[in-house]
């Protein structure tokens, strides 16, 4: 990865972190949703990313709002978002420093 990638993929994750699940009060990227992230040669970036729960509320406008969220960092050329429920989603998945925003740290 160069340099210049390793930039994008930050302001990417940047980008991640400013969408949060409704019920837990935390970014997508720290409760670890975001399954994989690839950003090819051309800028194009593809996320798969899961909810807390397949009856999860937001279900429908969360990939959106991701996609939305991504697209508009700059340098970004296009946005493909897929959702997936395997494996589901597991507290084990959140990170140490949403763990700690948390409080059961």
């Amino acid at each position: 990865m160069t340099h210049i990638d390793k930039i994008l993929e930050g302001k990417v994750i940047d980008a991640l972190r400013r969408v949060h699940d409704p019920e837990i009060p935390v970014n997508i990227y720290d409760l670890g949703l975001i399954y994989e992230l690839k950003i090819d040669s051309e800028s194009n970036v593809y996320i798969k990313m899961t909810l807390t729960t397949p009856n999860c509320p937001v279900a429908e406008d969360m990939p959106g709002n991701v996609h939305d969220e991504v697209k508009s960092v700059d340098g970004v050329k296009d946005v493909k978002v897929e959702l997936t429920f395997e494996p589901p989603w597991d507290k084990e998945m959140i990170s140490e420093a949403a763990l700690l925003e948390l409080g059961l740290l």
